[in-house]
């Protein structure tokens, strides 16, 4: 029999064991690695990473099977649809370039300021017709695939078809449609595809019951047509792809899908639609340490992670440690400083007044803005700064910032804002070992969407994040042929001139704050891949929703329910209300690039739906 004194020597031995780095290094994930010599495919339904691997196994590149994933993701209706928008980063193996995909839709012909507030509103609508940005995603699709893919139209779709004609709904979405069948049940083209038990009590589909959608078939298949007849009259893989572009946004798809939005009390027009498209363009970048970080510019609001990382290089966080108090609050800080500014000056940057980036991003605004990081408080005062000096200009916009925010008055319980705060998109990864990556975050046209006549097409509620008082943000006022700013932000890291990073999460204004801590995690704490996606992330609200009634709560904290007690209790002194979660990290999915076994190594968060395959 032991003695006391050799079973409390185990214990200890046994305890050092539980917590010792060694051990907590060799601790799983709850979802494992996902390793690929040849190519990876990640999104949010596993079906729809089916699709990009059905491609891959084909012969194509990671471009044709990020659009097959996008596509069916689209059908699949992954808290997106064919009607909403597409954002994505490039790399090109070819010229070693990150290039930008700018597929977000415009505000239709009579959507004004004026127009809006004279139905009493503050902000656009959150849903039906009104609530409706041209569709880009099927524009989006088809340019990445005509400019950077290999592949037929007609091959990347026969995922997405097949899928239209009829799949086996998963219980996500069977779920989602019945409790917001009241809403579905205003719209009739809505009604009638998303609701095939009307008047029973259950009305949504069954999970695992088979969902057809026949008008989105017939859609996809005349975008076929289109392709094949102009190949078989001579034209070129791209010509083909773009002559299926024009039968979507000048044919007789276009006449269906703007008759059907007009019928319902929607704007967009035939000219709406032609005028609309899709901009190739030059990434916003930043470098952190050894890291070129790569983000699409201020029509979204991936800027914001590039000015965090500005100030954040001036901190010593891995000295501070992984998720302290003095960690988290600094962390918090500095998004409220840069989460004001893209508040305050984000908009599109092909309508004026001309956004004031190149000095939001310079390495001497950081500095400036770090002059008013509070070390011991969180400040809920925090407003936006005046980055024109660091431009050599004067801020024309100054008179607005000393009453900002406008004053409001609160709408909405808490759990209404929680919901919009957190709105709607998917991600999607793709990579191959000829250097091609995708990373993208597409969204729109969520559950409940009002469909567009007989087109199956899914509307946009994107309108929503636009705003109807120049005080509150100059570049971001609604007009028509403007995009508004979005949330929708993918992300790519380079390190030596190779990807390093490929990530995007879901998940509306937190996208950013999720993907700031990933790559701190893997960056700072040395993670893998798996490890910083199933990470203890933290949420902060106190920046402006971009949904909704645009409400904030300052100094409201989500953590992961792992978050010790003494660490609870420095973040409340500091002024924080806390809530906690099980899980908080996103969901992200994410490629990590392993050059020296050349590899490549997946991750996706550890809830939800979202992951992959690799091989």
């Amino acid at each position: 029999m032991l003695s006391l004194g050799k079973i409390f020597s185990l214990s200890l031995l046994c305890l050092f064991f539980v917590f010792s780095p060694f051990t907590l290094a060799l601790a799983r994930t709850e979802k494992p690695v996902l390793h690929g010599r040849h190519w990876v495919a990640i999104t949010g339904k596993p079906l729809a990473a089916t699709a990009g691997a059905m491609i891959f196994m084909k012969g194509g590149n990671a471009v044709d099977a990020a659009c097959a994933m996008l596509a069916a993701t689209c059908t699949m209706y992954d808290v997106l649809s064919w009607g909403g928008e597409t954002q994505a980063l490039i790399y090109n193996p070819k010229t070693k370039k990150v290039y930008g995909i700018n597929a977000l839709g415009v505000a239709p012909s009579g959507a004004t300021a004026e127009f809006f507030k004279k139905k009493g509103l503050k902000y656009p609508p959150a849903y039906g017709p009104l609530a409706a940005v041209t569709p880009g995603t099927p524009g989006g699709l088809m340019v990445m695939l005509a400019e950077f893919g290999t592949m037929s139209l007609k091959e990347v779709l026969a995922p997405a078809l097949e899928m239209a004609k009829g799949y086996p709904i998963e219980a996500q979405l069977a779920r989602s449609i019945e409790r917001n069948k009241e809403r579905i049940k205003k719209w009739p083209y809505s009604r009638q595809v998303l609701l095939p038990h009307l008047g029973e009590e259950y009305e949504a589909p069954y999970p695992g019951e088979i969902f057809s959608q026949p008008d989105l078939y017939q859609t996809l298949t005349k975008l076929i047509e289109a392709e094949q007849q102009a190949l078989a009259a001579g034209k070129s893989r791209r010509e083909a792809i773009y002559a299926a572009y024009d039968r979507f946004y000048k044919g007789d798809i276009a006449r269906e899908f703007v008759r059907g939005v007009q019928e319902q009390g929607g704007l967009i027009t035939l000219e709406d639609l032609a005028r609309w498209k899709v901009y190739i363009e030059e990434p916003v970048k930043t470098r952190y340490k050894d890291f070129e970080v790569y983000k699409l510019t201020c029509w979204v609001q991936g800027p914001v992670l590039l000015q965090m990382l500005n100030m954040l290089e001036h901190f010593d966080l891995k000295s501070m440690g992984y998720n302290s108090a003095r960690y988290i609050h600094t962390l918090y800080q500095i998004m409220n400083l840069a989460f004001a500014d893209r508040d305050f000056y984000y908009g599109d940057p092909y309508f004026p007044p001309e956004e004031p980036l190149a000095g939001l991003l310079s390495k001497e605004y950081a500095r400036e803005r770090l002059k008013l990081f509070n070390p011991s408080r969180n400040d809920p005062q925090i407003k936006p700064g005046d980055p024109y000096p660091f431009m050599g200009q004067k801020n024309p916009f100054l008179h607005y910032l000393k009453d900002w925010p406008p004053q409001k008055e609160k709408k909405g319980s808490d759990q209404e804002f929680e919901a919009s705060f957190l709105a709607g998109t998917t991600s999607v990864q793709a990579a191959d070992e000829e250097g091609w990556v995708v990373s993208m975050t597409p969204s729109g046209g969520w559950i409940p969407a009002c469909l567009a006549g007989r087109t199956g097409i899914g509307l946009s509620q994107r309108m929503q994040s636009f705003v109807l008082d120049e005080a509150e943000n100059p570049f971001n006022v609604v007009a028509p042929g403007k995009r508004p700013r979005a949330t929708l932000t993918p992300t790519i890291v380079l390190k030596d001139g190779r990807p390093y990073i490929s990530v995007a999460v879901q998940g509306g204004d937190t996208q950013d704050q999720n993907t700031l801590q990933f790559l701190l995690n893997m960056i700072e704490f040395e993670m893998n891949v798996q490890e910083a996606c199933e990470a203890a992330n933290f949420t902060s609200y106190q920046m402006k929703s971009s949904f909704g009634e645009h409400d904030s709560r300052p100094g409201r904290l989500t953590l992961h329910e792992r978050v010790p007690p003494w660490v609870r209790q420095a973040l409340q002194k500091m002024g924080y209300h806390l809530d906690f979660r099980s899980h908080t990290s996103g969901p992200l999915n994410a490629i990590f690039f392993d050059w020296k076994h050349r590899t490549f190594w997946g991750g996706s968060s550890n809830y939800g739906e979202d992951y992959g395959l690799a091989w």
